[in-house]
């Protein structure tokens, strides 16, 4: 059904500042500057007399919201001469970075919504921030915060599920890691070459419909419905989950869906969002629903919905649901035989649809480090041969352009590896890993 597959390249574009210059629509900011010795801080400022700052003394890196002056006592201390200084508000956190032997480590993070500061998700309250610098420094960037890793990565395509190219290269979404867990990233767009590199294009922030704000919710799928010439955006509301287990909260977890009659394929987009309305199996609890992917069937005129459900925080399964609107869906077919399995991808194959998933490690031993394939009644019928990297990665496969004689299949996926240090932890994954066919 599908070739076997090969890794032939892994990309890693890791940057601060992603967006330099450009205005904030969302509380995701950044600073960096060239170190030239002694004491340095950046800091960004707010006309409602926020200041948040990091500054890096005497070797000791240090954050501050308003008069309070906060310093890991683990991370803090810098034993390598760093070239630079980052300072990164993702959301609620701020966090001071030092880059050193070539590569971005965090030397400090605080929660703002625990340290007196203020609710930067309120709407507007970005567009008021200014950068601002003191000490030994030159070369000073500022601008949207990039990311420190990339992961969850889905083809941006047309309703009938095949990718929406320009210029020869294949667009997707991936959320862009932050400093931190899962509340510390975003959702961005990314162009993906006839020769496997990858190019930043756009960033995607949004509203929700029962809470004030603006939230960098991720895990998402951007569809082009040219039939009705619009943009869909479906994503998994995982901008406020709480790294604490003992905050997680039942259908917190959720997805939203999103309209727009711009270009959201390139530039800065604030999206409101409604709740898409989701079936999953009776009698199987269900705490809360992530990784949505659309895909209209114009042979039977229905929509199809692959997502993911979770008995609890984490045992997960995938589900198919379809209807003849995005607001009238039944369950199609449901895995709940597995408990570590999402990324549930629709890959139309000739007339043919087919359900790729990817089955984590947490599974039993049969069904683990694996990306099988099922008919639309969840039901498997085969897997893809292709490596398994680290962590849960998405089964993305990219057809051969039709324009493009000998074009391959080509897998684009990612991997579980942090970036960032220790105290950055688990949420900073991972590498970009293209494979082609190898027949």
């Amino acid at each position: 059904m599908l070739p076997p597959f090969e890794i032939v390249a892994r990309r890693r574009p890791i940057a601060l500042v992603g967006t330099p210059d450009a205005p904030l629509l969302a509380p995701y900011a950044a600073i960096d500057a060239r170190l030239d010795g002694g004491r340095a801080e950046l800091a960004l400022t707010h006309p409602d007399g926020t200041r948040l700052a990091v500054a890096l003394d005497d070797g000791r890196a240090s954050l501050t919201v308003g008069d309070r002056v906060v310093r890991s006592r683990r991370h803090g201390r810098v034993k390598v001469a760093p070239e630079r200084l980052g300072l990164t508000l993702t959301g609620s956190h701020l966090a001071v970075l030092t880059h050193e032997t070539d590569r971005w480590v965090v030397r400090g993070r605080v929660d703002l919504r625990e340290a007196g500061g203020p609710d930067t998700r309120a709407a507007g309250w970005a567009a008021g921030l200014t950068a601002a610098a003191e000490g030994d420094i030159a070369d000073l960037r500022a601008g949207g915060f990039g990311q420190l890793g990339l992961r969850d990565i889905r083809l941006v395509s047309h309703a009938d599920g095949t990718p929406y190219r320009v210029g020869g290269a294949v667009l997707f979404t991936a959320t862009s890691a932050g400093p931190g867990f899962f509340d510390t990233a975003h959702t961005s767009v990314w162009a993906l070459t006839r020769d496997d590199e990858i190019e930043h294009r756009a960033d995607l922030w949004f509203g929700r419909p029962d809470a004030p704000g603006v939230y960098g919710d991720h895990a998402t799928h951007l569809l082009r419905d040219d039939a009705h010439d619009r943009w869909l955006v479906t994503t998994s509301t995982w901008s406020d989950f709480p790294a604490d287990k003992r905050e997680r909260v039942a259908g917190r977890l959720r997805i939203t869906l999103a309209e727009s009659r711009d270009d959201l394929t390139s530039g800065q987009h604030l999206l409101p969002t409604r709740e898409l309305p989701l079936p999953t199996p009776d009698g199987v609890p269900s705490v809360g629903v992530w990784d949505p992917h659309l895909a209209f069937d114009a042979a039977t005129g229905a929509w199809l919905v692959g997502y993911v459900s979770a008995r609890r925080f984490f045992d997960f399964h995938p589900v198919l649901a379809s209807g003849p609107t995005l607001d009238d869906l039944t369950l199609r077919g449901a895995a709940t035989e597995r408990r570590a399995t999402e990324g549930t991808t629709l890959v139309r194959l000739g007339d043919t649809w087919r359900v790729l998933a990817s089955d984590g490690r947490d599974n039993r031993r049969a069904i683990r480090a694996r990306f099988p394939i099922f008919d639309t009644s969840l039901r498997e019928i085969g897997a893809l041969a292709a490596p398994y990297p680290i962590n849960i990665p998405w089964p993305t496969v990219v057809p051969p352009d039709p324009d493009v004689p000998g074009d391959e299949w080509r897998l684009v996926t990612f991997n579980g590896r942090p970036a960032g240090g220790a105290l950055a932890g688990y949420g900073t994954h991972g590498d970009v890993v293209i494979m082609r066919s190898d027949s």
